[in-house]
């Protein structure tokens, strides 16, 4: 039996969490993959493209939004979304550390 020797950062791993939390689900995945493509692009591309409903499109980007995922910048009289991946690569790097054996 290997013994793990886990040093925690519970700040970063609380932020990991909220992260995998929001990317926890197959239409923010879908949405994150269209913003992905795009490098920015608004709402309303990103619900009609989709084919999805508004409101459902603005919850699920209120959440990606809310976990640091999605950052945003107004353009005019809409707002473009981009993917903040700073965010996710240190999300992902603290989670390698917290599974990481030595």
């Amino acid at each position: 039996m290997r013994k793990a020797k886990v040093v925690i950062d519970n700040d970063k791993l609380q932020e990991s969490s909220e992260i995998l939390r929001a990317l926890a689900h197959p239409l923010r995945m879908k949405i994150l993959s269209f913003i992905d493509k795009n490098k920015k692009i608004n709402v309303n591309k990103i619900y009609n493209t989709l084919k999805l409903e508004q409101s459902i499109t603005s919850q699920h980007l209120r959440i990606l939004r809310l976990a640091g995922i999605v950052v945003t910048e107004r353009e005019g009289k809409y707002i473009q979304y981009g993917i903040d991946y700073s965010r996710v690569d240190n999300a992902v790097r603290a989670i390698g550390m917290f599974l990481d054996e030595e």
